[in-house]
């Protein structure tokens, strides 16, 4: 080694007054002779400890001409976190076999430092200066290709391996399969592993490597199946790693079943001590919804962690036993458990899961305080509590939050920004927010968006009556040039929005679209919104085949296809469902019996829904709450029994609530009783009920009796307290699409066509005995013109449009907002006895189905 390298570095004299106690080692003074200088020795230089120490030491050398000594100062120079003073030291080494030791340490200690694309520059470095890398550089350089990810450079360096004839190593093969599955590359993965597996030198890591591969990449089920390869295979015995590698992907897969062999196989063998395999369990468990065997591990393991405990209360929050999480969240507080960010994160989701929005927030101030810096999924789960209780201000606050803590931070991953605006758009939508949120929607770049941004915006415009932008926008989203496939809450919003509109047509589209893609063999779920779908646009048939066919069922299942029936009038249907429901083991809850109550009011099944209210508590344990005695005043009500009604109010044990009211207040407008509908409308008046509705049911009744002043005196109430009544629309599905209508409306570029037909229709009508009942018309006019005004209900309009735009045959189906009008339903009865379709006519409460001149709804409308 030439001198002039040892020169390299030269020590600046200092005065022996201040040299540090450090440099004392190495000169013994006195006052009688001059200093001497000790030997450096390897020992020596492991006891530097500072990088000023390290060029002491290298000076000295330097000075005594100690060659052999450069290699040793490489360590220290590591040690001392300064490589590149060791990469100089390393570039004036002749290249030789054992030296490539000290390349390999400092790749290692850039890959342990997390410096990645410096492990590559080391490996190029060394290769340039004449090294020859070995099989303990390989394994290093392939974990820093896959961590980057860097499938091109990872390739590279695999044939580099070849052409040193190092393929045949088991460290260095076990270390590609793991790069390529970092890297997304299952195939090469794969094919790797193969090729040492037929080479008679995989081992246990191999095996390990590849089902870890399957599992981050996404293929658990290939997971699955090459663990059980795996345990069948003689020569190999699964050990930890193994089993803390599969577990997840059982718990992924909801393949219990599965999990219970491999904890099996963990107990038999004696790893179920390790605590990473009993969280791997517990873990398992708590994903698959087996929460009292995942408590039975979690109390069994002698060692346990933050992570086991946060196992049990993400595993309790998500199954809905939140009484169960808070218990064991307070338990780790008293045992002084350290509280991480997943433990707060899983109790704030366990609140917002059940709408307890506050609950999560105070929860959230609670974490603020204890120190915990909350992560994604954290303020995720916040913004969901937030729109579940519909609190804009405190889902601004978490906004602003956001921005200044994760939201475009350098550095920060795009896809946890993406998931945080997801859930703003999520929050802004459920507030009622819903421009706010289109706008963050419309601000992400389309090749930014997920499926989970679509979903969230669509839903939001379902959910809050803007249906039509719903399905706009679901129209978008499929097709758009880069495709997104809808998941399953994408096609339920879709569905959602159909139901709201009636929109059949789309609705039997996106069935088509469901069937294709076989949803409904996914979730239980879509196959309930076609339920509802069906049923709400008119063809309850269809809704009983979905039902039919579905191989799971869950109390939503059942209850929807009641619903469907109740809407549609077939009370003696619904009750079916019902018996059917209790003998396939499901017991009715207290939604079950609204429906079955609403069936029974629907179709003046008054002693049948008696009978049932009255044994809803003894029978079924179900405690009727108001909703269940809105339904009884209904039904009585629709029966003419005000009285029973009445009395049935005066006994209820908890306060009556403005829905019980207004069906008292509807009641007296089918059957004329102005002081009850006064008393019923006076109370309503003391809850505050801003609810147009009762207002108009109240000036339907004094229109009724002529009392026009009192008519008069409601519109001028309802214009001091700024509550307007909503404007009557219908719409009604033709050739071309759908078309909507309000009363007198001439906007139509058909209108004229339609005024004729309807004109014609109304003379036809009159001559077999149809009088208008101007009753429905109120105002203070003459029965002439008040028969004009009937004449241009919005119902009659669409029922013109579609007959002017339908195939011969083809039902007419047509949607109102509001009630239908009772003029409007007899002059349709009518009507359907001149033209050769079925009317199928949706209004705000239930459908009816008139032909013939005869109406489903009996009169109980």
């Amino acid at each position: 080694m030439p001198l002039s390298f040892f020169l390299g570095l030269k020590l600046k004299p200092k005065p022996p007054l201040v040299l540090k106690p450090f440099t004392t080692f190495f000169f013994s003074t006195n006052t009688t002779t001059t200093p001497t200088i000790p030997l450096i020795t390897n020992t020596l230089l492991k006891q530097c400890k500072t990088l000023i120490q390290a060029k002491l030491v290298h000076q000295q050398i330097l000075v005594q001409g100690l060659v052999d000594m450069a290699t040793y100062l490489i360590g220290t120079y590591i040690a001392c976190e300064a490589p590149i003073h060791a990469i100089k030291v390393l570039e004036h080494l002749v290249p030789s076999q054992p030296t490539v030791y000290w390349w390999n340490a400092l790749i290692r200690h850039a890959v342990r430092l997390g410096f990645l694309e410096d492990v590559l520059g080391l490996y190029r470095k060394m290769q340039r200066f004449g090294w020859k890398p070995d099989h303990y550089t390989f394994p290093f350089v392939f974990k820093a290709c896959g961590d980057l990810p860097s499938f091109r450079r990872g390739a590279s360096v695999h044939a580099v391996v070849c052409a040193s004839g190092f393929e045949s190593n088991v460290f260095v093969c076990n270390a590609m399969v793991a790069m390529y599955g970092r890297c997304g590359m299952l195939d090469d993965a794969r094919q790797v592993f193969d090729e040492l597996c037929g080479r008679g030198i995989g081992d246990v890591v191999s095996w390990n490597s590849i089902v870890a591969t399957y599992v981050q990449g996404g293929n658990k089920k290939n997971a699955l199946k090459m663990f059980t390869r795996m345990a069948d295979d003689h020569r190999i015995c699964p050990d930890v790693v193994s089993i803390v590698n599969i577990l997840p992907a059982c718990a992924s897969l909801s393949a219990w079943l599965q999990g219970k062999e491999i904890h099996g196989f963990a107990v038999r063998n004696g790893l179920v001590e390790d605590v990473f395999v009993g969280n791997a369990v517990v873990d398992m468990y708590a994903k698959c919804g087996m929460m009292d065997e995942a408590n039975k591990v979690f109390e069994r393991m002698m060692v346990k962690d933050v992570v086991s405990w946060n196992a049990m209360v993400t595993g309790y929050s998500q199954i809905g036993r939140f009484e169960d999480a808070l218990a064991l969240f307070e338990k780790m507080r008293e045992e002084k458990i350290e509280l991480n960010v997943v433990t707060w994160s899983a109790v704030i989701a366990g609140y917002a899961q059940r709408d307890h929005g506050y609950e999560a927030l105070d929860v959230f101030r609670q974490m603020k305080v204890y120190g915990s810096e909350p992560n994604v999924v954290t303020l995720v789960s916040l913004l969901s509590g937030c729109a579940s209780v519909g609190t804009l201000l405190h889902g601004k606050e978490t906004h602003c939050y956001a921005i200044k803590r994760i939201l475009n931070v350098d550095g920060n991953d795009p896809g946890d920004d993406l998931m945080i605006i997801n859930g703003l758009i999520d929050m802004y939508a459920k507030c009622k927010s819903v421009k706010v949120a289109r706008m963050m929607f419309d601000s992400i770049a389309t090749k930014e968006k997920n499926v989970v941004t679509w979903t969230v915006m669509i839903g939001g415009y379902a959910q809050h009556g803007e249906a039509n932008d719903a399905l706009e926008l679901f129209s978008k989203m499929l097709g758009q040039e880069i495709f997104i496939k809808p998941n399953a809450f994408t096609i339920a919003c879709a569905l959602m929005a159909c139901s709201r509109l009636a929109a059949l047509r789309l609705g039997k589209q996106i069935h088509c679209y469901v069937l294709r893609n076989q949803y409904e063999s996914m979730v239980v779920f879509v196959a309930n919104c076609l339920i509802d779908m069906y049923s709400k646009s008119g063809d309850v048939d269809a809704a009983q085949v979905v039902f039919d066919n579905m191989k799971q069922r869950n109390a939503v299942s059942w209850t929807s296809l009641m619903t469907g029936y109740g809407m549609h009038g077939c009370g003696e249907d619904a009750l079916r469902v019902f018996d059917e429901m209790r003998r396939a083991g499901w017991m009715p809850d207290g939604v079950t019996f609204v429906v079955v109550l609403y069936a029974c009011s629907h179709t003046g099944m008054v002693e049948q829904g008696m009978k049932y209210f009255n044994s809803m508590s003894d029978e079924y344990g179900v405690v009727p709450g108001v909703e269940h005695y809105a339904c009884m005043v209904d039904l009585l009500g629709r029966a003419g029994r005000l009285d029973e009604a009445l009395k049935l109010i005066e006994g209820m044990p908890m306060e009556p609530t403005p829905i019980v009211w207004v069906a008292l207040l509807s009641a007296c407008r089918l059957h004329p009783n102005i002081e009850l509908g006064e008393h019923a409308a006076n109370r309503l008046l003391e809850l505050e009920s801003e609810n147009d509705g009762s207002y108009t049911l109240l000036s339907n009744i004094y229109a009724n009796a002529r009392r026009w002043k009192d008519v008069a005196r409601i519109r001028s109430l309802m214009r001091h307290t700024r509550i307007k009544k909503r404007p009557g629309c219908s719409w009604v599905e033709g050739k071309k699409g759908t078309a909507a209508f309000f009363v007198g409306d001439r906007s139509h570029p058909l209108s004229q066509q339609i005024y004729k037909i309807l004109g014609d229709l109304i003379l036809r009508i009159k001559a077999m005995g149809y009088v208008p009942e101007t009753s429905f018309a109120l105002h203070d006019v003459d029965d002439e013109e008040k028969g004009d005004l009937l004449f241009e209900h919005s119902e009659k309009l669409a029922l013109a449009y579609g007959i002017l735009t339908s195939p011969a045959g083809a039902p007419i189906r047509i949607t109102k907002n509001l009630r239908v009008c009772g003029d409007c339903h007899t002059a349709i009865c009518y009507i359907s006895m001149i033209i050769d379709h079925e009317i199928i006519l949706r209004d705000s409460s239930r459908f009816h189905h008139i032909k013939k001149g005869s109406c489903s709804c009996k009169g109980y409308w």
